[in-house]
Parts: structure tokens; C-alpha cells; sequence
């Protein structure tokens, strides 16, 4: 796309797979310099290995978003390696346990909120606070399009990704005098290791959901990838507090 981020820092969390290693691979093709945050160490590190080989930059970090501990170590870690933090894509989340409001326990409520809700302002108060160092800075939220509209069996979830659209106009609105955007995306159904873990023992949900999306298909982790990078790019000088849904048509209905 070539949207002019050659040498600056961009920073992945949940970057091992699905839509995070897309970002990841698609801020490398731009010539960022990228930050790769993950539990999963050793596919981050394998995603890592696979950006320099192709003569990128990268560097990645074990870090639990919701310990923020973690996540001030993890910001600490981008600004040493490479100076500074340009970009973010909060992009960590778990789906957690299907179960109506009822029966959704407490245990599953906390670790989904944690993660998703708790783990997207961590991120955001320490990177807003570097990229102010900087003097200008953009972050991408990955909500959801459960962010927008309610689903069944996934109180926690939606409850989760509607936070992350509130904690995104929020903090917009309060750091655009400083330079700083703030925006999110809102993914549709999307052909991720999360959802096929979820569709694997059931027979016809994939066409049950699809028959839901007015394109009719489910997205791929790349086609939010460009949106997510363009979104961060100066290429969108002009966004700020921007909820964007690329969920082929779900949420339009």
C-alpha cells in the first residue's frame, strides 16, 4: 500500500496467529519495525524468525495483557529495542466459554473481561503515555462485531468488545489535541484458529454463520489486516474515535 511507515514502531499484541499475525506481517511488508506480543512465546517467536528472514524487523515478547506488570514491561521493551512506540493494534482476546447470561460462570466472566476489556486499557495507558513522548501516536482496538450487536450465549464476550468500543471513543476524544488517535476495528466472522476451534465439533456452523453475513462468506485474517494497517497509517490522518466494521454486511442488517 505503501503508506510511508519505513522505520517506524509498531507494536502487535496477540500477534501468533489469526488477525494479529497478519497485522504483524502486513506492518513488516510497509518496512515497520515490529513488536510481536503473544502468550504463545514459541509461535511469536516462529512469526518473529519468519519477519527478519525476509529481511523485516522484529522482535517479540511473552506478555499477558491483563497483568499490568506485563504490559508496562512489554511497552518498556518496545521503547529500548527501538526508540520509541508510532503505532499499537490491541488486538489480544480471548472468546471464552459459550453459556447464556445465566449460566455463564464467574470464573469465565473475569478471564473474558480481563483479557479483552481490562487488557485493551492496560495497553492503552501505557502506550498512550509513550506515544505522547513521541508527540504523535495511533492505536487500533480489535473489537468486535459482538461490540455492536448482542450474541447469544456470549454475555462476557459482547459485554467485552462493547467496552473496547466505549474505552476507544473515550480515550479519543481525549488525547486528539495531543496528537494521539485512537480508533477501532470491528471484525465480522473471520476464518481464525478461534473460530475454527469453535466450529470443529459442529457440523453446519460454519453455513449457519455464513448465512448470517450478506456477502456470504466468512473474511480472511488479511482482509482486516489492510484495514487495521491503513487505519494506522497517515494515510488516515483524519480518524479519530472511528468504529470500523469489516464484517461483510453483519451488522448492517
Amino acid at each position: 500500500m505503501q503508506l510511508g511507515m519505513e522505520k517506524k514502531v509498531a507494536l502487535v499484541t496477540g500477534a501468533a496467529t489469526g488477525i494479529g499475525r497478519a497485522v504483524a506481517l502486513e506492518f513488516a511488508k510497509e518496512k515497520a519495525r515490529v513488536v510481536l506480543a503473544d502468550v504463545n512465546q514459541d509461535v511469536c517467536a516462529a512469526l518473529c524468525d519468519t519477519i527478519t528472514k525476509s529481511g523485516g524487523e522484529a522482535v517479540w515478547q511473552k506478555a499477558d495483557v491483563s497483568s499490568a506488570r506485563a504490559v508496562e514491561a512489554l511497552i518498556d521493551f518496545a521503547v529500548s529495542k527501538f526508540g520509541g512506540l508510532d503505532m499499537a493494534v490491541n488486538n489480544a482476546g480471548i472468546q471464552g466459554e459459550l453459556a447464556s447470561t445465566v449460566d455463564c460462570t464467574e470464573e469465565n466472566w473475569n478471564r473474558i473481561i480481563a483479557t479483552n476489556l481490562t487488557g485493551v486499557w492496560l495497553c492503552m495507558k501505557y502506550e498512550i503515555a509513550a506515544m505522547l513522548r513521541r508527540g504523535k501516536g495511533s492505536i487500533v482496538n480489535i473489537a468486535s462485531n459482538f461490540g455492536l450487536v448482542g450474541s447469544s450465549r456470549m454475555p462476557a464476550y459482547s459485554a467485552s468488545k462493547h467496552g473496547v468500543v466505549g474505552l476507544t471513543k473515550t480515550a479519543s476524544i481525549e488525547f486528539a489535541p495531543s496528537g494521539v488517535r485512537v480508533n477501532a476495528v470491528c471484525p465480522g466472522p473471520i476464518d481464525t484458529p478461534l473460530v475454527q476451534a469453535v466450529v470443529k465439533d459442529a457440523p453446519g456452523l460454519v453455513d449457519a454463520i455464513t448465512s448470517r453475513v450478506p456477502i456470504g462468506r466468512m473474511g480472511s485474517p488479511n482482509e482486516i489486516a489492510e484495514a487495521v494497517v491503513w487505519l494506522s497509517s497517515d494515510r488516515a490522518a483524519f480518524a479519530t474515535g472511528a468504529i470500523l466494521s469489516v464484517d461483510g454486511g453483519y451488522v448492517a442488517q
